[in-house]
Formats: C-alpha cells, structure tokens, sequence
C-alpha cells in the first residue's frame, strides 16, 4: 500500500486503482455465495419437503401434528390395522421411507426443521422389523416409514416409529402432520377399531416378559396352546366336576347366563401340595377354551397383571392364568401393604360383571392367602382342592405315565404300598427312573419299579422328594 492508501493489484503490478472496486468485487463474490447456500437449502428441501408439499397442498412447516401412541408389545397390531385402513375404503396410503443417520431420533415437526435449514433428507427405502405373531411365525412391520395418506378430501403424512428400547423409543408412535386435524383424528379413532378388529392376539396363549432396556411390558411371548386331555387328569371325579362346571360349564352357557342378568366373570382358586396336578389342570382347560385369548402369568410376570387384564377385556372369551398366586397375595398382616396385591385385587373388581373372562388361580399355600382375595364373592367364586392321589389314583397314574412301555407287575399292591402319600410328580420321576433303571428292554416290572423307589425314598433323596412333592421322610 502507498503513502496515499492506493492498492496495488496484483494482475497489474505497480498500478493503482481505488479501493471501492475491490469492495465492488468482494460484494459480487459474498451475493454469488449466498446464492450458492441457497441453490444448497433448496436442494436439501427438494426430496422430503417438496414431497411433502405437493402431497399435503401447503407448505409443511408450521403445519399441526396429531399423534398417538401404543405399546410396543402392540407393534404388529398397528402394522395389520394400518394396512387394512389404507387397503379399504376409509383411506389410501403410500409408504415412503427417509435418508438421513438422524432420522431415528427426531419427531416430524424436527425432521421437517432440519430439512428446511439444509440436513439433506430424502425419501429412500423403509425400514422393517421382523415381528412375533404366533409361536411359529414373524411378519414385517415398519420399524421407520412415511405413509402419505388420502382420507376423502384431507390429506396428511403420518410418520410410523416402532419400538425402539436401547435408544429410549418403548413403544409404537404415529404423528399425523395435517392440515385438517378433525380428520386426523377421525383416521385414528378408526385405525383403534380396526386394531381390535383384525386383532393378533385374539385366541391366543400369551404371557408378558419384561425387556432389558427400560422398565414395563416388554415383548409379548406366543405360547403353544396346550394338548391335554381329560385322560391326562388324574383327579377324584367330584374334583374334575368342579372345575369343568365352573369355568367350561359357564363359557358353554354364557348366552343363558347373560338372558338372566347374570354374572359371567368369575374367579377359580386351584389349591394343594407341590406336584398335585393344578398346572396339569390348568393346561386342560387352556386346551378345552380353544376359543379364549389366554394370558398366563407367572413368577416375574405376575407384575404385568394390569397390561394383562386390559387385554383381556379387549379380547373376550379371555383367561387370566395367576400362577403361583400366593408369591403376591399372601396375608396382608404377614408382611404389610404390598403394591401387586393391591393390583391384582383392583383388576379382578374392575373387571365388568358380564365380561366374559376367567380368572384361574393356582397356589401351594392357601392358608396363607389374603382372605379379601380367597373369600370374596367376585374375585374368586370357588376354591378347588387338587389333593394327593389315593391308591386308585397312584394306580391310574402309573398307568398313564407307562404309556410307553410294557408294564408287567406280580405284585402291584406292593409297588402302590410304597407309593402312598407321594404326587403326581412323584410317580412321573418314579417311572423315568425305573426306565434308566431297566436292562434296555422297554418293559417296566417289579425289579425296577422297587430299585427307583428304594433310590427316591432313600434319606439322602429328602430335597428331591420336597421339590416333587413327596413325603419328606419315610
């Protein structure tokens, strides 16, 4: 630079020119980047925005947002109902999928922002998860999609999340971008009925587990429904009568019941030592509802009685299964107020009284249960004792767990002797060992069955015979 403030250009060395045109030139440089950015936003706009614009008739920012939702255990309910929405006559729907490594993590009012301030998002593929639907099969359900919906004359883009725990996602969301929000939230009261109309669960045996990430429900698991039948059962006559005219007897005659202001909810308690047979009974009765959504709870899903029991009023014909009911419902004097006894006593009264749905309780310890649960009409209407075979039944019960061998006894009353006080369990174990016991040949007689008692009746076999329910000593 010169005394006089000229600068000097270097295209022209030694030559001075005034410094208004190099302000001149830095503005035309500054105008043609902005253009750029700008060229760059629009770009940006141009996949998922335009789309969106051109699909929903206005521009997408600023729109409202309608959302629901669901849980996760319910991902695949969502995914049948969807489909049968946009397959009929109510809407129209495409499925869109977006291209960008944030796209999980945002809501679509955010996803829309971030495209309008230049986050490149464009429609791409869709993504799916493979869903349980029955003990033996999966169908995909949109983990993370679009669908551009036609409703009528209203038009939305509704955005679909699946469950998502690592990442803090528990469970199905949907958020309708609209520019009608009475018809977004027509579309959803029509997509919860279609829920419950095409509904996977229905007739089904579940029961609820817990999920490692988060706390609630988890994944819903699909049991087999159980084969058993009533030659399976070893039980005195009166006991069997009992049970099937509480619990079948009133599925078989709930349209009578229901014509005379009858109640059709009711409540069995199945009590009696370790090894009896109330699992047994329980898988038959699971096996004569074959109609009946059946949700069993056990152990550490005894938590999830309440996810379990609105299921269960969705879906009737249903049965609640409480396995082991007296790890939640003992006397409350024993140990205090206990939170799950106190859910488990408000599902049973909440339930309405023509809801056509069983509760079936099974427990090692009766005398121990809370009286408000075991003796009051409405939560448990009757109590069935599955009590120790008696000769008859050990007999029966030798019989039906040879099944598959050759029983050959000289002196049956000996065996049968020995046997006295001990469970169905217990004779199941008995007949294994003799087997192991045997020379090879699948024949069962005297020898064998002597040698497995001698072993499960001998002092050192004093757990094994309390975990089968046997006498503690003999």
């Amino acid at each position: 630079m010169s005394e006089q403030g000229w600068v000097v250009s270097t295209s022209s060395p030694g030559e001075p020119h005034p410094p208004d045109a190099d302000v001149d030139s830095f503005a035309a440089l500054f105008r043609a980047f902005l253009e750029r950015m700008t060229h760059q936003v629009n770009r940006a706009e141009s996949g998922f925005i335009r789309e969106l614009a051109a699909h929903l008739g206005a521009a997408p920012a600023g729109l409202p947002v309608v959302s629901r939702g669901y849980p996760g255990y319910d991902h695949a309910n969502v995914q049948v109902a969807l489909e049968a929405l946009f397959g009929g006559a109510d809407a129209v729907g495409q499925l869109v999928g977006l291209t960008s490594q944030f796209r999980r993590h945002h809501s679509l009012s955010e996803l829309i922002d971030m495209s309008g301030h230049g986050v490149p998002i464009e429609t791409g593929s869709v993504d799916y998860q493979r869903v349980q639907v029955s003990p033996t099969e999966t169908r995909p359900c949109v983990q993370f999609g679009v669908w551009l919906i036609e409703a009528g004359p209203a038009r939305m883009a509704v955005l679909q999340r699946g469950p998502d725990r690592q990442h803090g996602q528990e469970g199905v969301s949907l958020e309708a971008l609209t520019t009608d929000e009475e018809a977004a939230e027509t579309l959803f009261s029509r997509l919860e009925e279609l829920m419950v109309e095409h509904n996977i669960f229905r007739g089904q045996v579940l029961s609820f587990e817990g999920h490692e990430f988060g706390h609630g429900a988890g994944p819903i698991r699909f049991l087999p429904r159980p084969q058993v039948s009533a030659e399976d059962l070893v039980l005195p006559a009166p006991t069997l009568r009992a049970v099937q005219r509480q619990v079948l007897g009133i599925a078989e005659q709930r349209s009578r019941l229901r014509a005379a202001g009858l109640h059709l909810k009711r409540g069995v308690l199945l009590y009696g030592p370790p090894g009896t047979g109330k699992t047994l009974t329980m898988r038959y009765l699971l096996t004569r509802l074959d109609d009946h959504t059946a949700i069993v709870l056990a152990g550490a899903s005894l938590q999830f009685i309440t996810p379990a029991c609105a299921l269960a009023r969705l879906l009737t014909p249903a049965i609640v299964v409480l396995e082991d009911v007296d790890l939640v419902a003992e006397d409350r004097s024993y140990h205090g107020p206990q939170p799950l006894l106190f859910a488990v006593l408000n599902e049973m009264d909440g339930m309405a009284e023509d809801a056509d749905v069983t509760f079936l309780l099974t427990t090692n310890r009766a005398g121990v249960l809370e009286p408000a649960l075991a003796e009051r009409p409405g939560r448990v209407d009757q109590a069935v004792e599955i009590p120790l075979p008696d000769e008859a039944g050990h007999q029966r019960l030798l019989e039906l767990y040879a099944r598959g061998v050759q029983l050959e006894l000289a002196d049956p009353a000996s065996i049968l002797a020995r046997m006295r006080g001990t469970t169905a369990s217990f004779v199941k174990e008995l007949v294994r060992r003799s087997v192991l016991a045997g020379d090879g040949a699948v024949r069962l007689g005297d020898r064998e069955l002597h040698a497995a008692l001698d072993e499960l009746l001998d002092e050192r076999e004093a757990v094994t015979r309390a975990l089968l329910g046997g006498p503690a000593r003999r």
